[in-house]
Parts: structure tokens; sequence; C-alpha cells
């Protein structure tokens, strides 16, 4: 007898935005979510669904949000936030019919967050105001923001900026992304106890002020093709320094999204494409 015999059927949509992928399944009415077992099993390209994150749809939290969603890594640990997530949950809810014409709102782990729709499939997401404050991002030793961050793990010096999209990341400019030794530094800084509750890495490379080259290594997960918050965390982070304009596109191995910070104490916007690719059941 399959170990999955007594549990209903799951309806889920494989979805992805810029080539991050995800698994969404419909939670809506008090459903359960998947424990981390459950998670890693669809997450699994080989034995399960395969995908980066697991999405999972619930009744909204707040009064003026059409619907909430949680984010689960791939290893089953639990995510706060996911800008490629927040706009494939947003195109899947048009689809639904809960979101009527016009623009609206969603809860994200982290808060609300408003929607615009765009066309051919894109959307526009408010991903509220980077913070600096170390204290924020989590990044511990450090008693305030600084422009960048040295640590010297096992005789490696590692320069980076530190940001929180609600989530914690690290940035580090290099001269060319394709050469970036990015599992290797990544996984220096996720496991460092500076990053309590671990940290996404991106690796940026400024080709002009309005367009930057951006991989990221993202905890629970390792190098997906596209990271919303950590475009968001990379152009940030860039803006502030003065080395790329306040509008900017970020190319990710698996698309372009493009990021808008008017100033420092405004909102930061992000949009992209959104895709879906199959329909399934899961047992």
């Amino acid at each position: 007898m399959s170990p999955h015999a007594e549990r209903p059927m799951q309806r889920f949509s494989k979805m992805h935005g810029a080539g991050n992928d995800f698994v969404v399944l419909d939670l809506r009415g008090g459903l359960a979510p998947p424990d981390a077992r459950a998670c890693r099993l669809l997450a699994d390209r080989h034995f399960g669904v395969g995908c980066d994150q697991i999405l999972t749809v619930e009744d909204a939290r707040e009064p003026g949000s059409v619907a909430s969603y949680r984010i689960w890594n791939a290893d089953g640990s639990p995510s706060q936030q996911c800008g490629n997530g927040a706009r494939c949950i947003a195109a899947w809810l048009v689809r639904d019919g809960v979101a009527g014409p016009g623009d609206f709102a969603v809860d994200s782990p982290v808060g609300a967050h408003a929607v615009e729709r765009l066309d051919g499939g894109y959307y526009r997401i408010g991903m509220g105001e980077p913070r600096f404050d170390p204290d924020a991002i989590p990044l511990h030793g450090f008693p305030g923001a600084r422009d960048q961050y040295v640590i010297d793990i096992h005789d490696t010096v590692i320069s980076f900026g530190a940001v929180s999209m609600g989530n914690p990341h690290a940035v580090i400019e290099v001269d060319d992304v394709a050469a970036a030794p990015v599992e290797t530094i990544a996984s220096l800084l996720q496991s460092h106890e500076a990053f309590p509750e671990s940290v996404n890495v991106g690796f940026a490379q400024v080709d002009a002020r309005d367009r930057i080259r951006l991989r990221v290594y993202e905890r629970g997960v390792g190098e997906t093709l596209a990271c919303g918050s950590g475009a968001c965390a990379a152009a940030a982070v860039l803006m502030r320094r003065g080395r790329i304009d306040r509008d900017v596109a970020v190319v990710l191995p698996g698309g372009e999204l493009r990021i808008v910070w008017p100033s420092d104490d405004a909102p930061l916007s992000m949009s992209g494409p959104t895709a879906f690719v199959y329909e399934g059941e899961w047992a």
C-alpha cells in the first residue's frame, strides 16, 4: 500500500516567474499546509513535482486583501518573502476569479502587498521599504548599518552589502557574475554566525546605470534561475551606493525583472512575468 493511500488527492498548479518555479496549493477554508517532509517530496525534481518553493493559497488575514499565501522552501523550511512567488500568486488569484477587475492586495508572511496588473501576464508588486539596520536583517556583530560589511571566514575575506526585504539578503558586487564562485561564497555566509537565520546571497554585476546582472543562492533552496526579493535587495544596495539609477532592469538567468525605488524613504516595487506550466494532482 502506498504510504499516501489515505491522503486525498491534492490539486496543484505548477508555475514559474522568470524561471523561479513553484508548486501552488489551494488551502483556503482552513486546510492544513504540507509538513516539512511533504514539502521535500513535492519539491524533489526526480521523485516529486519539482520546484524551488511551495506556495500555499490561504484565506486573507487583512481586511483589504483578497487572499494570503505562505512560502515553503525545497528543504521544507518556511520562508518570509518571495517576490516571484507573489506575482505567481497574483496571477493564480486572477485566474481563479478571486481578484476582481483592477488592482488588489495579497497577504504574505511579512505583510500585505499591493498588486498592479500589467499587460502580457506581467504584474507589479509593492515590496515595501528595504531595511538596512542589522537588527532587522538580522545580521549580528555590527552595531549599525554600513555600506559594506567585511567578514573573514576561514581566511576568505568577503565584502558585502546587507538588507532585509522581509527576508535577509547579502549582496556582493562582482566584475563578472558568470565567473563568480556563487556556491562556495554563499555557503560560507549562510552557515556563518553573523546570519542567525541564514541568508540569501546575491552576486551582482553592474552593466549600466539602468541594468545589472544577478545570480542568487537562496537559503533552503540553492541557486535559482531568478529571485524576486534578491533582485529587490541587489537593486536597493546598489541604488543606495549611487552605483545605479532608481529604475533598473535586473537580468537573472531565467529572465528579467524591473525594480523601481524612487527614494530611500519610499516603498520599492518589482515587476516581471508569470507563467502557468501545468495543472496536476498530488497523491
